[in-house]
């Protein structure tokens, strides 16, 4: 039998809470909270059970982070938000746009977040999200030193993915869109590209060590050596201590392709991860490839993949789904969820095999998280 289901939900206008039953068949909305305001990311921490932090930018405070530490019933602000510091006289400064990503830090070190924004910044906190500070080895180290290859995209440059590897609280993976992915050994003071095998079409130079563009990556819970990325250029895996990406995405039907914005990992198997494809031809329509949407899975690490859309409209679908907007639950079997940009929230209870829409009518969806 399942376990009952949370999903956080951030969307243009605000934020929702959605409360499943046990089979996962029925939910019960929250919300809005925050109507009217950007929720680029709501998280709740897996340590504690109880805390949940939103990236938001509302009108009035900009952008900040809101913290809830009653599943989601009371707010309150940030005292301290992400910010970068001031800059000395004569010197460009920098200021925050958009709190992106929240991330919670390792196991071992409760009550400590990271926080990932637009222009490229990381931040963390010892707090639980009431204060933040710059991490200055990203923020003044790498931005600064690879400022001239982060090239902001529609909704500018964004540091997203925030990994932290289980068996090391100070080994770190950032991805910068548009700058690439790179890797922290000591906590975030000194950082190196992870890019090699990764293709970068838009490029002059297609073989640089960074400038590339991964739209979400994820290292898996269970084997902290395999890593996955969704990328502008295709779909990869990374076999650590190995430093080189294999395109597993050349495995997909031709006429799919392998560009999309998200990528889910199974909660306990390595081998099985699941995407959402969308257009990559040379526009970039960003939408579901011939008003067709489907997830593909592949369970054997990308050798082979599987359409999977039963329950899906079959035709004039053109969907759009968001880098933060597709994850899974810890069941067994494990439930995967997506949100789209037209206001649908889709589930599966069966690791994919059939899906439900288990809400429509929502604002632009940003992200979708399970609780």
């Amino acid at each position: 039998m399942a376990d009952p289901v949370t999903l956080l939900v951030g969307t243009r206008k605000g934020a929702f809470i959605f409360r499943a039953n046990v089979a996962r068949t029925k939910w019960h909305l929250e919300g809005p909270h925050f109507l009217g305001n950007i929720v680029n990311h709501l998280m709740a921490d897996p340590r504690d059970g109880r805390t949940l932090l939103m990236a938001a930018k509302t009108g009035h405070l900009g952008p900040t982070v809101f913290r809830s530490q009653d599943g989601g019933k009371t707010w309150t602000e940030a005292k301290q938000p992400p910010s970068f510091r001031k800059a000395p006289s004569g010197e460009e400064g920098r200021a925050v746009e958009s709190v992106f990503w929240l991330s919670p830090a390792h196991a071992s070190e409760p009550g400590v977040w990271y926080a990932g924004t637009s222009p490229p910044g990381l931040f963390r906190s010892v707090d639980g999200g009431v204060t933040w500070q710059e991490i200055s080895g990203f923020n003044d180290g790498l931005v600064l030193q690879i400022k001239h290859a982060i090239v902001p995209g529609p909704d500018g440059a964004q540091v997203h993915s925030i990994c932290v590897d289980p068996t090391d609280a100070r080994h770190l993976y950032i991805g910068i869109s548009i700058g690439g992915v790179f890797e922290s050994m000591d906590g975030g003071d000194a950082w190196r590209p992870l890019n090699k095998g990764v293709a970068a079409d838009f490029l002059p130079d297609p073989n640089v060590e960074y400038g590339h563009d991964p739209h979400t990556f994820a290292l898996h819970p269970r084997n902290p050596q395999r890593l996955y990325q969704q990328n502008h250029c295709g779909i990869y895996r990374l076999d650590r201590p190995g430093t080189e990406w294999k395109r597993i995405g050349l495995n997909m039907p031709k006429e799919v392709g392998d560009i999309g914005f998200p990528i889910v990992l199974h909660p306990r198997d390595p081998d099985c991860v699941l995407v959402f494809p969308m257009d990559g031809t040379e526009v970039w329509p960003r939408t579901s490839p011939d008003g067709r949407p489907a997830v593909f899975r592949t369970r054997d690490g990308g050798a082979s993949w599987q359409r999977l859309d039963n329950g899906m409209p079959k035709q004039h679908a053109w969907w759009t789904v968001k880098r933060q907007a597709m994850c899974a639950d810890r069941a067994d079997p494990a439930g995967i969820y997506f949100g789209t940009t037209s206001g649908e929230i889709w589930a599966s209870a069966d690791e994919g095999e059939s899906w439900l829409r288990v809400a429509e009518h929502l604002p632009h969806i940003y992200s979708v998280t399970v609780a």
